[in-house]
C-alpha cells in the first residue's frame, strides 16, 4: 500500500491517541480534543480552560484555581479551524511540540507493563456524563415538556397553535428558519383582527420555529405578522417598528430558570451554548453551567436559562445538528461553575495490544491505586511557543518578552496569514501593518495586535488586556501547573508512595505539615502539594525547598507572588497528588466492523436503536473502561497509567509515523 505525506499525516492524526487543541485549555476533569474529526457522523436527531481567578481559597476548586468564564468577554477565535488543517501540516507543526518530559509528567504509580491502543478513533469513543451536586449521574432520557397549573388553564381556553399556521406557512417557515431564505421573510395577514389572534400567532411562530422573529406591520389598512430570520440583516432592516417588544408573560408560579440536559457530539460546551444563544436571541450569559465539556466526545451535562420556557427549547431539537435537549424542570436558581461532584467516562480503546492478563493489571491498579493528579498536556498548548513560557514572562513583569513570545516567528507549520503577520512584525514591529494580515481579527495575535495599535507598544499590559482574561490568565496557571507537575514527580521520586514527614495534608480548607507520627497514620492519597502562590505553604522536606530553587531559577521570588496587575496575582492552591476513581469497571470486547460505535448513547436509546453487538470471535479488540473522577483530575492522564505511554501530540505523531515507515 502506497501512502503519500499528506495521507500518512492524516492517518496519524485518526490513530493518534491524545491531542488538544492550541489555545483551548479543557476544564479539568475533562479530556483532549482532535484536530481533524473522523470515523463516525452520528444522527442527533435534525441534528479554556476556564476563567481562573487569581485569587482563590487554600483548596483547589473544580477548574484549577476556580472562577467561571466571563460570558461577557468574547471568546478567542482558534488559529485555524478544523475544516482547514491538513495532516500534513499539523504533523510538521508537531515536531516542534511539547512532550510530556517538556512539563514534568515523569512518573507512574503502578509498576504493570504497557500497552498500545487507540484513543478517540471516532469521537463516540469517549462519553463523558456530568455528576451532578447531588451525586446524580446525569442522563437525557425524558424530552417531555413539564406543564404547571397556569400553563393548563392557559392551554384549555385558547385553540392549538398547530391549527392558527398553514401547512403552505409552516413550509415558508420551517424553510426560513433552516437559512434556506434568511434574507427574506413570511408575511402572514391576520384576517381576525384581535389582539389574541395576533398573539396566538406571534406564539405559534415563535414556538414552532425557534429561529425566527416575528414583528406586526400594517399595510394599505391590513395587518400582517412578518417573521424574519434573526441573522438576516436585510430582514432586519425591511421589518420596522415603533413599538418595543412586549414581554414574554411568565407565571407567578413557575420557577426562573428551566433547567435542561444537553447532549451534545463533537462540539464543546461554549460552541454549544453559542449556537442555542443565537437560535433563541440571547446573550450566552443567560445560560448558566457546571463544568465546561470536552469537543471530541459524546457528552451529558445539565445547562439552566432564564426565563425561556421548556416548549421553546423543545422545539430546537428540530432544527439543531448534534444537539438535544431534555429532561426539562423549572428551579428558581441558576447554575454555578464548579457545582459538579465530577464526571463518568465511558471510554473505548480501539486496537489494544495487551493481553487479557495486561490489561487486568492495568485495571485493577486503577481501581485499587490509581494515578498521578498531573495537569494533562492540553494545559500547555501545541504549539512550539509554551503557554507556560508567556505565564513565566507575565509573572516576572517582562512584558516586552509576553509581546515576543506571542508574537514572534515560530517553527512549525501554520496557517499562511499567521505566518505573514509574523514575518510582519518581526520586520516592521508595526502593529497595524501586522494586523492587517489576519483575516480574523479574534485570536490571540488579533487581539494584542489591536491593543499595541490602539494603546501603543509603552503601554503593552492596557494592550495585552484586550486578550480575553480567561486567556490571559490560562498563561499564568500554566506556568503554575507545570511547577506542581515538577515537583509532584521529584515528590514521588524521592517518597515513593507513602505519606513522610514533611508532608502536607488538609485540615478543613488549611494545609498541615505532617510529622513522623502523623505520616503513619496516612496513605498517598491524602497528600496533597502546593500550586505557588503567596497564600500556601509548601512541604518542609527537600520538596519544598525545590519550589524555591525552581522559581528563583525563572527569576521569580517564592515570597513575593503579589503583582503590580491584580489580576496576575496567585494565591496558590492545593491539589491531591494521587487520584483514585471510583466506579471503576471494564471490558475486552472483539468486533469484526470498525466503523460501528461501540458504546449505547442516550440518544440512541431514546430512538429505541439496538446496543452494539460484540462478537466473541471479532478480528478486532477494544477495551472498554468506566470510571467516575472528581472536579479538577484530567481523564487523560488515568488512561496514561493504564498504556503507560506518552500523552503527547508529538510523541504520538512520533509513534505513529514510525509504525508507518
Amino acid at each position: 500500500m502506497f501512502l503519500d505525506n499528506q495521507s500518512i499525516s492524516l492517518f496519524c492524526l485518526k490513530s493518534f491517541t491524545f491531542c488538544c487543541s492550541s489555545l483551548s485549555w479543557m476544564a479539568e476533569s475533562e479530556t483532549m480534543s482532535l484536530p481533524v474529526q473522523t470515523g463516525d457522523k452520528r444522527g442527533c436527531s435534525e441534528d479554556k480552560d476556564e476563567d481562573v481567578p487569581s485569587k482563590k481559597p487554600k483548596v483547589e476548586s473544580d477548574h484549577e484555581n476556580g472562577g467561571a468564564p466571563d460570558l461577557n468577554e468574547e471568546e478567542p477565535a482558534e488559529e485555524a479551524s478544523e475544516e482547514d488543517d491538513d495532516g500534513d501540516t499539523f504533523a510538521d507543526m508537531m515536531k516542534h511540540g511539547l512532550t510530556e518530559t517538556d512539563v514534568g509528567i515523569l512518573k507512574y504509580v503502578s509498576d504493570h507493563e504497557g500497552f498500545s491502543g487507540i484513543l478517540k478513533e471516532r469521537y463516540s469513543d469517549f462519553v463523558v456524563h456530568e455528576i451532578n451536586k447531588q451525586g446524580k449521574t446525569v442522563h437525557l432520557d425524558d424530552l417531555s415538556i413539564p406543564v404547571d397549573s397556569e400553563q393548563a388553564s392557559e392551554t384549555e381556553q385558547l385553540p392549538k397553535e398547530s391549527d392558527v399556521l398553514t401547512e403552505e406557512q409552516k413550509k415558508q417557515l420551517g424553510e426560513l428558519q433552516l437559512f434556506k431564505n434568511k434574507e427574506g421573510n413570511v408575511a402572514i395577514e391576520v384576517m381576525d383582527d384581535t389582539k389574541e389572534k395576533r398573539t396566538l400567532v406571534h406564539k405559534a411562530i415563535k414556538t414552532q420555529f425557534p429561529g425566527l422573529e416575528t414583528k406586526t406591520e400594517e399595510k394599505d389598512g391590513r395587518k400582517f405578522i412578518v417573521a424574519y430570520h434573526a441573522a438576516g440583516k436585510k430582514a432586519l432592516a425591511e421589518v420596522k417598528t415603533t413599538k418595543a417588544p412586549r414581554k414574554h408573560f411568565w407565571p407567578k408560579n413557575r420557577g426562573s430558570y428551566c433547567h435542561f440536559t444537553l447532549y451534545k457530539e463533537n462540539k464543546d460546551t461554549m460552541d454549544a451554548i453559542n449556537v442555542l444563544s443565537k437560535f433563541l436571541r440571547l446573550r450566552p450569559n443567560m445560560f448558566s453551567y457546571m463544568g465546561t465539556k470536552d469537543k471530541r466526545a459524546i457528552t451529558v451535562q445539565e445547562i439552566a436559562v432564564l426565563k425561556i420556557t421548556a416548549e421553546r427549547l423543545a422545539h430546537l431539537n428540530k432544527c439543531l445538528m448534534n444537539l438535544k435537549l431534555g429532561n426539562f424542570c423549572y428551579k428558581n436558581h441558576p447554575l454555578k461553575l464548579g457545582e459538579l461532584q465530577g464526571n463518568h467516562f465511558t471510554v473505548v480503546i480501539r486496537n489494544i495490544s495487551g493481553t487479557s492478563e495486561q490489561v487486568h493489571q492495568a485495571m485493577t491498579s486503577l481501581k485499587t491505586t490509581g494515578f498521578i493528579n498531573y495537569f494533562g498536556m492540553q494545559r500547555f498548548g501545541t504549539t512550539a511557543v509554551p503557554t507556560q513560557h508567556v505565564g513565566r514572562a507575565i509573572l516576572r513583569n517582562d512584558w516586552n518578552e509576553v509581546v515576543d513570545l506571542i508574537l514572534k516567528p515560530r517553527p512549525g507549520a501554520e496557517k499562511e496569514f499567521l505566518v505573514r503577520c509574523r514575518e510582519e512584525w518581526a520586520k516592521s514591529q508595526d502593529p497595524e501593518a501586522a494586523l492587517k494580515k489576519l483575516p480574523n481579527k479574534r485570536c490571540v495575535e488579533g487581539q494584542l495586535l489591536r491593543g499595541l495599535s490602539m494603546y501603543g507598544k509603552k503601554n503593552i499590559v492596557t494592550a495585552f488586556g484586550l486578550i480575553p482574561r480567561n486567556s490571559r490568565l490560562m498563561y499564568i496557571h500554566s506556568y503554575q501547573s507545570v511547577v506542581w507537575n515538577t515537583m509532584v514527580s521529584r515528590r514521588i521520586d524521592s517518597f515513593g508512595l507513602k505519606a513522610v514527614e514533611g508532608d502536607l495534608v488538609l485540615r478543613g480548607t488549611a494545609a498541615h505539615v505532617l510529622s513522623a507520627e502523623e505520616a503513619e497514620t496516612h496513605t498517598i492519597h491524602d497528600i496533597v502539594m502546593p500550586l505557588p502562590g503567596f497564600d500556601v505553604i509548601y512541604p518542609s522536606h527537600h520538596i519544598g525547598e525545590g519550589y524555591r530553587e525552581m522559581l528563583t531559577a525563572d527569576g521569580l521570588d517564592i515570597d513575593n507572588m503579589r503583582h503590580k496587575v491584580k489580576d496576575y496575582s496567585l494565591a496558590g492552591a492545593y491539589r491531591r497528588v494521587v487520584i483514585r476513581p471510583t466506579d471503576v469497571s471494564w471490558e475486552v470486547i472483539h468486533y469484526d466492523d470498525p466503523r460501528i460505535s461501540l458504546v449505547h448513547t442516550d440518544f440512541e436509546k431514546l430512538e429505541n436503536k439496538p446496543a452494539p453487538v460484540f462478537i466473541k470471535d471479532g478480528k478486532y479488540r477494544a477495551l472498554r473502561m468506566e470510571f467516575s473522577l472528581p472536579p479538577s483530575t484530567y481523564a487523560t492522564m488515568a488512561i496514561r497509567e493504564v498504556l503507560k505511554l506518552d500523552t503527547s501530540i508529538k510523541k504520538q505523531t512520533q509513534l505513529n509515523t514510525t509504525w508507518l515507515n
